[in-house]
């Protein structure tokens, strides 16, 4: 491998690991304690603020507008003045060089298109944050707190899935299949570290951490989670449709089960909204339709569950293959209804329709999700189905377990004990020292970057793993300059010293590595919670650590000695 080769992957390695951390370092030392609050907070409330933000604003640049002709674009406008060329240039029509409060307005076409534009500044700034905290480096529950949620289990669900009365055995069982469930789908990586409990019989108890977002809980639980597939009514939603015309008051709020008394409606319908996502990512019903009340394939018939693209609309699919008996009743379901309109009902919402054009037997295809929605809903048919229905009874915010005071120390020792070993280094082996220290802190950076990168949590068994990296980073430039030290002591060239020195250290580093490397990949696979978060993080250090060690310190020795043509090592006190 080429050192220019090798020096364009560093720096490629620099920048995509940079990009990674980015998010990270915007949230925690660019975005301010109301945005982040904010952000935070449920969709509806986003959508809230939005509008009632934006209604603000517009009466201000109105009272601005009115109060002086000329009066300058305030700064926390000035989002508007890009807005406002577009439409100038729309007009044909040369922009001011001098943006005024006056200049802006006249650019709209009337107040409301104003109002639309501010609106969705505000509401694309917090979805925008909104969504970067997914993909941030969290901080777990004994750094920072969470969100504690207790669920309740629906007894008369499980009822109705057993076809009996629950004996004791059946709860009990539901209920610890249940946390099995929520284990996998909250931790998929297995360093999110919730704690999930059993609370008195039917209750389960989850403390996540990171901001106390009222819609996480749905991400993982999304509901009852039921899917089905139900054929529709075609000639009974039309008939439900002209009667919503003549009757629109009847409608303006969620129709309940009392309110189907509708006499076009035979025995066996039911009435279900149709609903999608606005731009707030809230499902907003579109209309009513009419379809079997029996589902005619039940979701747990479900094997596997994975999102695509549509290579025409670019749109997410989910693409569904069925268990044995599940294509078979699913082939038989579609060819008795041919040319009928197929409805796919999640949590007694339709999401989806499409037409039945032939017999389908065991691969679906479904659109009608964006791209979160359908990723969640795959998530959780391939962690299987719940065993009993679950609603929240409770959700509230939880402060860290450890103090704030506990909190600094611990950073205080952390950054101590990194400066101590990077003034050790560069004290006992000099000038070599110093990249010994600069490939330790690319280490750093290169293992917070990819825990970054996943959106993984930091909690104190995770802060052992990273320094537990790099001690281990520093006991391979130990190892790579004791070498290269022998080499220099018999008499040879710093060229033929440092190619002998890694060389020989080689598969020293990597045996110490690759042991500890393995032991954590079966620790990852075996244990769980803290152990687990411990073991990823190690594993992730390691990888890191014998990159830069056997990697990016080559590369700079090679650099000094061929570009810079150094003739000597400064590689310790003796050494001349």
């Amino acid at each position: 491998m080429s050192k220019r080769f090798r020096f364009f992957l560093v720096i490629a390695a620099l920048i995509i690991c940079g990009a990674f951390l980015f998010p990270t370092y915007r949230w925690y030392f660019m975005t301010d304690a109301d945005q982040k609050e904010l952000a935070a907070s449920s969709r509806q409330q986003i959508r809230d603020y939005a509008l009632n933000r934006a209604a603000q604003e517009l009466i201000e640049l109105k009272s601005l507008a009115q109060r002086e002709e000329d009066m300058p674009l305030p700064e926390k406008y000035t989002f508007l003045e890009e807005i406002a060329k577009e439409n100038y240039k729309l007009e044909n029509t040369s922009p001011p060089k001098v943006w005024t409060v006056q200049n802006v307005l006249a650019s709209f076409t009337g107040e409301q298109e104003l109002l639309n534009r501010i609106e969705a500044y505000h509401r694309d700034t917090l979805l925008v944050l909104k969504e970067e905290q997914q993909d941030i480096l969290q901080l777990g529950l004994d750094l920072s707190g969470g969100m504690s949620v207790l669920l309740e289990a629906d007894m008369d669900s499980l009822a109705e899935r057993l076809g009996h009365e629950p004996t004791v055995e059946d709860r009990r069982s539901a209920i610890d299949r249940a946390m099995e469930i929520l284990n996998n789908r909250i931790d998929k990586f297995g360093v999110t570290e919730p704690q999930i409990r059993r609370q008195g019989t039917d209750q389960i108890a989850i403390e996540i951490p990171g901001a106390a977002d009222p819609e996480r809980i749905q991400s993982f639980l999304m509901g009852k989670g039921r899917l089905n597939f139900h054929i529709a009514d075609d000639e009974a939603t039309t008939a439900l449709q002209a009667y919503e015309e003549q009757n629109p008051a009847a409608f303006a709020r969620e129709l309940t089960e009392g309110d189907q008394n509708f006499p076009f409606l035979e025995a066996g319908r039911v009435v279900r909204g149709f609903y999608t996502k606005d731009e707030y990512g809230i499902d907003r019903r579109l209309r009513y339709i009419v379809i079997e009340e029996v589902p005619g394939l039940d979701g747990n018939h479900i094997r596997d569950a994975q999102v695509g693209t549509d290579p025409i609309t670019n749109k997410p699919v989910i693409n569904f293959l069925l268990s044995k008996e599940g294509g078979e009743i699913f082939f038989k379901l579609t060819s008795a209804n041919v040319g009928k309109t197929l409805a796919i009902v999640l949590d007694d919402k339709v999401k989806a329709g499409a037409r039945i054009s032939e017999p389908i037997r065991d691969a679906v295809r479904m659109t009608g999700f964006d791209r979160e929605e359908a990723n969640d809903l795959a998530l959780i048919l391939r962690t299987a189905a719940m065993p009993v229905d679950l609603r929240v009874s409770n959700q509230q915010a939880i402060g860290a377990s450890l103090g704030e005071d506990s909190v600094r120390a611990g950073i205080r020792a952390i950054t101590l004990g990194l400066i101590l070993v990077i003034v050790f280094m560069a004290v006992y082996y000099k000038g070599s020292g110093l990249v010994a220290d600069l490939a330790l802190i690319l280490n750093l950076f290169f293992t917070v970057s990819i825990l970054s990168a996943f959106g993984l949590t930091i909690t104190l068994t995770s802060i052992a793993g990273i320094i537990l990296t790099v001690g281990m980073a520093v006991d391979a430039n130990v190892i790579i300059f004791e070498r290269i030290k022998e080499e220099y002591r018999l008499g040879k060239s710093a060229e033929a010293s440092v190619k002998a020195g890694f060389r020989k250290a080689l598969w020293t580093i990597l045996d110490a590595n690759i042991t500890t490397f393995i032991a954590a990949v079966f620790l990852s696979q075996l244990s769980s919670g803290p152990i687990q978060g411990f073991a990823v993080t190690l594993a992730i250090g390691i990888v890191s650590s014998m990159f830069t060690a056997l990697f990016i310190s080559r590369l700079i020795f090679d650099f000094r000695i061929e570009q810079m043509k150094a003739k000597k090592l400064s590689i310790g006190w003796r050494i001349k």
